[in-house]
C-alpha cells in the first residue's frame, strides 16, 4: 500500500509541474511575443501566420517622444495592426486603432513604456511579415 502511494506522489508532482508550466506558457502568448532587437540595431522584423479570427501580439519598449514605424505585410494584402498604448487602458494610438485596417504607421509615441502591436487580418487568415522601427 506504502508503494502506491508514493507512486502517486511521484507522478503527481511532476504532472503538476507540467500543468502550471503550460498555463504559464499560455499566459505569455495571449500577453504577447516580446519583441527583441538585435545589439546596436534600431528595428526588427518577424514573420508569422494567423488564423481565421485570431491576432497575434507582440511587446515592443519604447520612450515617450521616440518615433516608431511600424508595418505589415501579406501576400493577399489582409494583414493589419493594432497598436495599444502602455499600459491596460485599451487605447489605441491614432491611426492604428481597432477596426482602422492599418497595414502601416509612423508617428511619435506619446507615452514611456511597453507598446502592444496586435496583427490580425481583415479577412480569413494571413501570413504575414511584421517590420517595427525605434527611433
Amino acid at each position: 500500500m506504502k508503494s502506491t502511494c508514493l507512486t502517486r506522489r511521484v507522478v503527481c508532482i511532476p504532472l503538476a509541474a507540467c500543468v502550471a508550466l503550460l498555463c504559464a506558457a499560455s499566459l505569455t502568448l495571449a500577453a504577447g511575443i516580446p519583441l527583441r532587437f538585435a545589439p546596436g540595431a534600431s528595428s526588427a522584423t518577424v514573420e508569422g501566420g494567423i488564423a481565421r479570427g485570431e491576432t497575434a501580439s507582440y511587446l515592443v519598449g519604447a520612450k515617450a517622444g521616440q518615433t516608431m514605424s511600424v508595418t505589415v505585410a501579406s501576400e493577399e494584402n489582409n494583414a493589419v495592426v493594432t497598436i495599444y498604448l502602455p499600459g491596460r487602458s485599451g487605447k489605441t494610438l491614432p491611426g492604428a486603432g481597432e477596426g482602422q485596417d492599418a497595414a502601416a504607421w509612423k508617428g511619435t509615441l506619446p507615452e514611456s513604456g511597453t507598446y502592444r502591436i496586435e496583427v490580425g487580418a481583415t479577412r480569413g487568415g494571413a501570413a504575414y511579415s511584421l517590420s517595427v522601427e525605434i527611433r
